[in-house]
């Protein structure tokens, strides 16, 4: 039978935790998470995290593993998911991947190349751009570049932003060229659902989870989290936009109609990636959950 990856992607909001809990109920499996801001024990509510009786039914990994502190990045990533992944498969023929984050989802997948070295004064001068200059300097920047990355990668993470920019002015080549190179074969098999549906209705989901979270209290979350408004880490959606509201830059009601704007384009930008990955079979509303159980079992033969 061999040991069988299930990975579920999606645009935030659709629904991709609820799927992959009732998966892992079924197959008695756990779950690891490739969210890149759900590492963080500090940052819970406007990370959309799984509910404590959603952690609590199913064993989750690399979920509040980390905090905003540490300096945590893909390649440590890369070990910690395959860890996680190889001690499910000590127990179970079935783990389950689920996330929104492109470049995790790929580097489990598939691995990562080593990026090319950097040179200091390269770095610094991107970071000197975005003190004087702005983001928005920045991503057009990368637009003009890198127009394969910049429709790819979350552009309002300063640090990605910066990331992709350095690569590209260092080596003449895109970001994303580094990222799918050449594919590590993993002693896995992949099995790969991705979620989606009609814009408009993932769009009023999308609003709708908002407004759930400014209710249950995101602007405190944020506060909380005010002095340590400068690192990269908080640089996110949802964060930055309640920093601007502390420092009456927006209104509240403009606050929350950014948070919407923001997340509604990163949902665009995670389709985009998405339709890079292989044999992806794409699941909508309609798919009731047995005809998810069957095309799975059709693969792993059982």
């Amino acid at each position: 039978m061999g040991k069988h990856l299930i990975t579920i992607i999606g645009p935030t909001a659709i629904g991709k935790t609820t799927l992959a809990i009732k998966i892992a109920n079924y197959f008695k499996t756990e779950i690891v998470s490739a969210d890149s801001r759900q590492f963080y024990k500090e940052m819970n509510i406007g990370t959309a995290k799984p509910s404590t009786s959603e952690l609590n039914s199913i064993k989750h990994h690399l979920i509040n593993n980390k905090s905003v502190n540490d300096d945590y990045n893909i390649y440590d990533y890369e070990k910690d998911a395959l860890k996680s992944i190889e001690s499910i498969f000590n127990k179970n023929d079935i783990a389950i991947l689920v996330g929104g984050s492109g470049l995790y989802i790929n580097t489990v997948l598939y691995g990562l190349d080593e990026m090319p070295g950097i040179s200091t004064e390269v770095r610094n001068s991107l970071y000197l751009d975005l003190e004087l200059k702005g983001i928005k300097k920045l991503q057009e920047k990368l637009k003009l570049l890198d127009p394969s990355s910049y429709r790819s990668i979350d552009i309002n993470n300063p640090r990605r932003l910066i990331r992709a920019l350095e690569v590209s002015i260092s080596t003449g080549k895109s970001y994303s060229s580094f990222l799918k190179k050449k594919k590590k074969k993993r002693d896995f098999n992949i099995i790969v659902l991705g979620m989606n549906q009609e814009r408009l209705d993932l769009y009023k989901k999308i609003n709708t989870r908002v407004d759930n979270m400014v209710e249950s209290g995101l602007i405190n979350e944020v506060k909380e989290l005010y002095t340590l408004k400068g690192l990269n880490t908080l640089n996110t959606i949802g964060y930055s936009e309640v920093f601007n509201y502390i420092e009456d830059k927006y209104s509240l009601d403009e606050c929350i109609n950014e948070i919407k704007k923001n997340t509604r384009r990163y949902a665009k930008r995670q389709l985009t990636w998405f339709k890079s990955i292989d044999r992806v079979e794409w699941i909508t509303p309609d798919y009731t959950f047995e005809k998810v159980i069957a095309y799975i079992k059709s693969l792993i033969g059982n």
